[in-house]
């Protein structure tokens, strides 16, 4: 079943007078919030299969259809795309020429021109009722009406003809816009193509640029393994041109076929090259995007409620395809989840009247049970949603649900209520009282009896998003796929915000969830100031932890390599602020409480869709020749039945965001972002004198008692694990792995340490940095940085602070701190590696039971020192030291601290200790070799 939507209405006729006119026949939108309730349920229109069978871009009795292109640029997820087709008319009559296009449901239109036989008609939008008035001026007569309805499930159909004399020349040409959603890890664009015929000059490029590079990039087609080798990518680290180019005989159904194997989608997938889960901050134009998008992440445990329709209606293929995806749902659920299952028609029951563990157990009793299910009687929407949520409740109450958790009503229904409360707003109000803010209602709509727009007012006022599942042979993977989008939260209450002054107009920047996969945009103006450098600051929860992470970006640059880009869109960011803005307000607007908020609202989405040329609900395209007496209509009238869009929830108030020290399940707030001076992450600076292991690795232990720096050397193997800190009196380990260099030098093979781990034994929290990322772990989740941000994590007293591409700062209970140094090499380089250093202050609290590499020297030793003379080398003293009872020979020399100069380091002077510290450390080093890395040292 498919749709009907009121898109475009056009029927273009050519008089011999050479006046087009054209007509509307759509519904006029009042301003009334007023009670959805007295909408005609019953007006559900639907093609028919004739209709989608007959489907064609161009249509006409006998044409020649010269050409055939599209072309799609993708800017940083953004898409403009353009449909250009030239026709003649080739009878010997007059005669309607039609073109169709189909286009995503999320696309704006931007323009459409036409030239028929010489005579140019421009686009431009306006206000409807300015474009309507226009219009009425040029159709005084000989009226014509035409319809546009949908055919697809992710498509909807523009559609406009002409009538003109034989031997005419049309040419047609079509613009939209739209933003690529990321699912399920991938952005897809996509395009259908039915040309109808065969085009001697058919062709579609699509050009993609990605300016943080593109990570993976992938083709799918259902016009037919046929075209599969047609089909050509090629791509580069930033940039992808696929082209898809059949000639003549390439594009017949067999080899003596006169029509076109030309049919299905076309669809281009593909992501984005990630260096940080900071997200990745775009600043062009003076506007400005934040792409969130992080991985690595653990998912959180979900408490989840379904809430399945078993009314008569749902009888035969409906509920069989339920029952399937049901099963597979439950299969998919994590042990730490838990759920419950109510079906419903004029009554309501539950599986289980309390949440249960996803174990092998009650998967098994819940598939039963769901298979057991006979559909019929009538619907009782209110009552079952209620159910659900004083479930959720109960749970919260009984301290059953883990405080990180996720918790979530999904509804699937194919039905208006029929039972009980039947009235929707007052079903939509019952809900909303039951649900607090840390349950989401996601709704489903099965089919094209469901009243859609109230399901999706529902689940937007309840944190969560509607879909329509298409009542046909893959339903239930319609419905799977839909799970799978929320199936994996990955973060709670997260905030994207800036420092005061530097942004204006953000776009909703709170977002109840991150789901694994997907995406959250958040876009604005600049500020000008003297400042290169927009930053933005990530705030968020994941499971047991809390987060911010920092972006920069240089307000310049961007544009500098756009303007170098030959198939670029320059004005993707502006446009992509204006997009998101006007979805925004349009959801807001289906909330909105009162005639007054509805207005305001409608005049600020005309106002921006005026300035951007966006078809929206609320504007029109006026198509008109040049001299303006002959025009043509482009509407779009909303349509109660289906929404306008998805996702989408007012926030009754502000959101607060605490720090530790100084990115479709969308929330969107109706209020401004607050303008409060937001901080980014902080990191503690360590004393000026510390303990030091850095190079290849040079020890440099500091004695505050005598005012001494001590210089050893550990001569071990790489893989060796070495114990620095051993502390089980506060449970804390710091272990370091050795690496080695790519290869010997002078002989000799030099050990870097690889590794750092800091692992806290009361809490299980360990975190791991190398090289490559900075990971976290209790046991049970595991999280990972990259070093490409700046960034400040905290769980169960332990604190991460990470400045990007330096350092990063581990400090447990605010008493013991290590900060672990990254240094860079040239990834070319035939010799060195990536290495780490680490700095360890004197001042960390451990026990008395302290022991390890450094560790042990907390308990200061007694040193004294004698004998001191010239060495051999004139600028090394030579002397004798006493301590730990033992006589060594020592020599004056320095090391480096590379805290303030990576690259020169600062020298300190020390005394060097030889053969690996024997005599200065307790026992021998390699009694400091560990098993792993969060091993506690054994007696020494």
């Amino acid at each position: 079943m498919r749709r009907s939507l009121l898109l475009l209405l056009g029927l273009l006729v050519l008089h011999q007078s050479g006046c087009f006119e054209f007509v509307i026949d759509g519904e006029w939108e009042d301003e009334e919030p007023g009670d959805y309730d007295h909408q005609d349920r019953h007006k559900r229109a639907t093609l028919t299969s004739e209709e989608e069978e007959d489907f064609q871009a161009i249509r006409g009795d006998d044409i020649t259809v010269k050409s055939y292109r599209v072309e799609s640029r993708i800017t940083s997820r953004f898409a403009h795309t353009t449909i250009r087709s030239s026709v003649i008319n080739s009878d010997s009559r007059a005669q309607s020429i039609g073109f169709s296009m189909q286009i995503p449901k999320r696309a704006f239109i931007s323009n459409f021109t036409m030239n028929v036989n010489g005579i140019t008609f421009v686009g431009s939008v306006k206000e409807k009722t300015v474009a309507r008035r226009l219009y009425a001026q040029a159709t005084a007569r000989n009226k014509a009406a035409g319809i546009v309805r949908a055919n697809s499930q992710d498509l909807e159909t523009f559609n406009t003809e002409v009538h003109v004399p034989p031997g005419s020349s049309i040419e047609f040409e079509l613009h939209y816009q739209e933003m690529m959603e990321r699912k399920l890890g991938l952005y897809e664009h996509f395009l259908y193509l039915e040309p109808g015929r065969l085009v001697p000059q058919f062709q579609v490029d699509v050009y993609i640029y990605e300016p943080k590079g593109i990570s993976k990039i992938e083709t799918t087609n259902t016009l037919g393994e046929q075209f599969t080798k047609l089909i050509k990518v090629t791509s580069t680290k930033d940039k992808a041109h696929v082209v898809f180019k059949p000639n003549l005989q390439q594009q017949r159904k067999c080899e003596n076929c006169t029509g076109s194997a030309i049919d299905g989608v076309f669809s281009v997938k593909y992501d984005v090259t990630r260096d940080s889960n900071a997200g990745e901050l775009q600043v062009s134009d003076l506007h400005f995007v934040h792409f969130f998008a992080p991985s690595n992440l653990s998912p959180l445990p979900k408490n989840i409620v379904f809430v399945i329709d078993v009314s008569g209606s749902m009888w035969g293929v409906k509920m069989k395809q339920t029952v399937e995806a049901m099963k597979a749902i439950l299969d998919d659920l994590n042990i730490e989840d838990r759920f419950s299952i109510i079906d419903f028609n004029h009554n309501v029951r539950c599986w289980s009247e309390d949440l249960v563990p996803a174990s092998s157990l009650q998967i098994t009793d819940a598939k039963r049970y769901i298979q057991n299910i006979k559909p019929n009687g009538g619907t009782n929407i209110n009552e079952a949603l209620i159910r659900a949520a004083q479930m959720l409740v109960r749970a919260s109450n009984q301290g059953f649900i883990d405080s990180s958790s996720v918790s979530m009503i999904i509804l699937v229904s194919d039905g208006d209520p029929t039972v009980g409360e039947i009235k929707l707003s007052k079903i939509q109000k019952n809900v909303k009282r039951v649900m607090t803010e840390e349950f989401s209602l996601f709704s489903l709509g099965i089919g094209f009896d469901v009243d859609y727009d109230f399901l999706e007012r529902i689940a937007m006022e309840n944190r969560g998003m509607a879909q329509r599942i298409y009542a046909n042979h893959d339903a239930a993977e319609q419905i799977r796929a839909f799970y799978s989008q929320v199936s994996s939260p990955l973060l709670k209450k997260v905030t994207i915000h800036f420092p005061e002054g530097t942004v204006t107009e953000v776009t909703q920047n709170y977002f109840d969830k991150y789901f694994s996969g997907s995406e959250l945009v958040v876009a604005g103006k600049v500020q000008l100031s003297e400042s290169n450098t927009l930053t933005s600051i990530t705030s968020a929860s994941a499971a047991s932890l809390q987060f911010s992470l920092q972006t920069d970006a240089d307000m310049m640059e961007l544009d500098t390599e756009l303007a170098k880009q030959q198939h670029s869109f320059t004005g993707f960011a502006k446009q992509m602020w204006a997009y998101l803005t006007v979805k925004q307000l349009i959801r807001e607007r289906s909330l909105a409480a009162t005639v007054g908020i509805k207005r305001r609202i409608t005049k600020q989405i005309t106002d921006l869709a005026l300035q951007h040329s966006f078809v929206t609900p609320l504007t029109a395209l006026l198509v008109e020749s040049e001299d303006g007496t002959e025009r043509l209509l482009a509407d779009s009238p909303r349509d109660p039945r289906q929404g306008c869009c998805t996702g989408g929830q007012a926030l009754s108030g502000p959101v607060k965001v605490v720090y530790t020290s100084a990115p479709s399940w969308i929330q969107f707030s109706t209020s401004a972002p607050s303008t409060q001076h937001q901080r980014g992450p902080e990191v503690e600076a360590l004393p000026s004198k510390v303990n030091i292991v850095d190079n290849d690795p040079h020890f440099i232990v500091h004695l505050p008692g005598s005012n001494m720096d001590i210089c050893f050397n550990i001569i071990s193997k790489p893989g060796h694990i070495l114990s620095l800190v051993s502390d089980t009196g506060t449970g804390v380990v710091v272990n370091g792995q050795l690496i080695s260099s790519k290869q010997p030098r002078k002989s000799k093979l030099s050990t870097y340490f690889g590794i750092i781990s800091v692992y806290y034994q009361p809490e299980g929290v360990s975190v791991m940095v190398s090289t490559d990322q900075i990971t976290m772990t209790d046991g049970r989740n595991s999280h990972s940085f990259t070093w490409g941000a700046t960034a400040e994590i905290t769980q169960d007293g332990v604190k991460i602070s990470i400045v990007k591409n330096s350092h990063v700062s581990v400090t447990i209970n605010n008493s013991i701190q290590v900060m672990v140094l990254l240094h860079r090499v040239w990834k070319k380089h035939p010799v060195n590696v990536d290495f780490l250093g680490i700095y360890i202050p004197n001042d960390n609290q451990y026990s008395p039971l302290v022991h390890g590499l450094i560790g042990q020297f907390s308990r200061e030793p007694e040193v004294s020192m004698y004998d001191i003379h010239e060495g051999p080398d004139p600028l090394k003293e030579e002397a004798t030291m006493e301590v730990k009872g033992n006589t060594l020979r020592v020599t004056r020399g320095w090391q480096k601290d590379y805290r303030d100069d990576k690259k020169r380091g600062s020298n300190i002077y020390c005394w060097f200790i030889h053969n690996s510290a024997k005599g200065f450390i307790d026992g021998h080093y390699t009694d400091y070799i560990l098993p792993d890395l969060n091993s506690f040292l054994q007696t020494v």
